[in-house]
């Protein structure tokens, strides 16, 4: 079924999306986009959630990018090529939006269409055997537009063109260097570090967690802020949470944020 492609489990305030074809080192097919970007929207819109966790199912691979197979059936030409397009995009966007910090737990081989949905999220930790790279030019194949706009990012111009015209696949340290990933730690430790830091996202406030990437939103828009945007800087005076940890600091306790 479509819907195993693409799992979700919940662990009180964290959720985990699971890419799920470990026979096929999770390769990403149109209809697991399709499943990813509604499972993204989903948990975007729960106010009791506090981080989302995304990561490949087997332990071998986060993803190996999208199903070459699937070529021949669903984009064989530049028509189908759009509508596939549509799908991927819409995911990729909904990753992009996701109000909750996004967590990419990277293990193994994280290639293509898996690395830009990990350079999507707001903190990508990986093992120390992860591989990573956007071999695509061995296919005749672009990066889009909307695709390519997370890894520039994320790497900025020169080794973003840098990956795309070699298409070299590379290692943990090297995707280190380059700033396209955070934290690289034990083959065997990838997941406890990744729920570990899940975990301390979600002890934090969560109203202030959604201000933060918004902010960081409109300030990489290199639009004029409005006088409105510019007041919300102050909103979280009126919170609850805000009263919470100052009451917690000063009595020296642990805040139990509501986010309200």
């Amino acid at each position: 079924m479509d819907s195993d492609l693409v799992l979700v489990e919940r662990d009180g305030a964290v959720a985990t999306v699971v890419l799920n074809r470990p026979d096929k080192l999770n390769a990403l097919t149109k209809p697991m986009w399709q499943r990813l970007g509604e499972a993204m929207r989903t948990l975007s819109d729960d106010d009791a959630l506090r981080c989302v966790v995304l990561r490949g199912a087997g332990g071998k691979a986060f993803a190996p990018g999208n199903d070459i197979a699937e070529f021949e059936t669903e984009r064989a030409n530049a028509v189908q090529g759009k509508a596939y397009a549509r799908v991927m995009h819409g995911t990729l966007d909904a990753i992009a939006q996701c109000r909750h910090p996004t967590l990419a737990l990277i293990e193994g081989i994280c290639v293509g269409g898996g690395l830009e949905i990990a350079a999507l999220c707001d903190l990508r930790i990986c093992g120390e055997g992860s591989r990573f790279g956007v071999p695509i030019n061995k296919l005749g194949l672009v990066m889009a537009h909307a695709e390519l706009a997370a890894l520039l990012q994320a790497v900025g111009r020169a080794t973003a063109l840098e990956m795309l015209l070699e298409g070299r696949v590379f290692g943990a340290r090297e995707a280190l260097d380059k700033r396209l990933v955070h934290r690289v730690v034990r083959d065997d430790e990838v997941a406890a570090e990744a729920y570990t830091t899940a975990r301390r996202i979600a002890a934090g406030a969560p109203l202030v967690a959604r201000w933060h990437k918004r902010f960081v939103r409109q300030l990489e828009s290199r639009q004029p802020l409005t006088e409105a945007e510019r007041d919300e800087g102050y909103a979280c005076y009126d919170s609850e949470d805000f009263r919470i940890g100052v009451r917690a600091f000063l009595a020296k306790t642990v805040p139990e944020f509501v986010g309200r």
